[in-house]
């Protein structure tokens, strides 16, 4: 039986390294996050940036933006003011035409009515995750922010594959829940880049968001042994980075997902890009020097 791989006794310093010398101004202009933080001056508005831009957080991150960048155009940029007028015809109107991979306009306009109801009974998603995350924890609460955004407002029907947009950790499917774990490390971390607006929620308590740039890194550096994402291996690439950063394990997200984005992690070995690499001795693919 092949023995699990393990970075180096140094990885801590390594990791460390490759944080602080991260061009995060140059990545920061090509995430999703860039399209929330011009809110942060206002909290309802940047709450409600962050949900609509992490519900878009699918596929290419220009994609992404540009996606955004609809919405904005569609509402005016006014967004508290769209989501307080949804349920008018004027504010289903301007979402009507809207596409972004299997998002539609209609499923945004349903999130705006939703987003009505929550802020009417509870005054912030924050408290919605409160609900659940003062009962049993991180993955409670992002099930009561969740099932919060599918109920929908009163009786209304939820237009298709909308519910599909909020998954559960505690569902069947044990889903990574990417999009909703980003949505949460924007709003609770405090220190650049993320904005810091919820203040009731530990830092230490975020989950890593697993896309698959962070999970490619993370199981190539020894952080997983897992071979599927899924809520099993969020816990365990979190608690890994808890080794390092125990009141901010998600404090290298960013910075191992635009490694990944930005192709400095080639995925394969390739000395020309692995050579100045930090993490190059704690990396399997190195170490194995085997092609992707």
């Amino acid at each position: 039986m092949t023995a699990a791989h393990r970075p180096t006794a140094e990885f801590a310093t390594h990791l460390r390294a490759l944080y602080a010398a991260f061009p995060f101004d140059r990545s920061l202009a090509q995430d999703p996050l860039s399209c929330v933080r011009p809110y942060a001056g206002r909290p309802r508005d940047a709450e409600i940036a962050g949900i609509v831009a992490a519900t878009l957080a699918i596929g290419n991150t220009t994609s992404i933006r540009r996606a955004f960048g609809d919405v904005e155009r569609r509402t005016g940029g006014a967004l508290a003011d769209w989501v307080a007028e949804a349920g008018s015809p004027s504010a289903a109107s301007a979402m009507g035409t809207f596409r972004h991979r299997w998002v539609r306009g209609e499923q945004l306009t349903y999130l705006a009515r939703t987003l009505r109801s929550v802020y009417a009974s509870a005054g912030s998603l924050e408290e919605r995750f409160l609900d659940g995350y003062r009962v049993g924890g991180f993955a409670h609460g992002l099930d009561a922010l969740s099932r919060a955004l599918r109920e929908g407002p009163g009786n209304a029907r939820a237009p298709r594959g909308y519910t599909r947009l909020f998954p559960s950790p505690l569902e069947a499917s044990h889903s990574p829940c990417k999009r909703m774990t980003l949505y949460l490390r924007w709003m609770v971390r405090p220190a650049f880049p993320d904005l810091g607006l919820w203040s009731r929620v530990p830092t230490g308590d975020l989950r890593v968001p697993l896309d698959q740039h962070v999970y490619w890194i993370a199981y190539h550096l020894g952080l997983t042994h897992r071979k599927t994402r899924s809520w099993a291996t969020v816990e365990e690439v979190t608690e890994s980075l808890r080794r390092f950063e125990p009141i901010d394990p998600v404090k290298f997200d960013f910075v191992l997902c635009h490694t990944g984005i930005s192709g400095d992690c080639p995925k394969r070995r390739d000395m020309a890009v692995c050579g100045p690499c930090v993490v190059r001795p704690d990396c399997l693919l190195w170490r194995r020097g085997r092609a992707a």
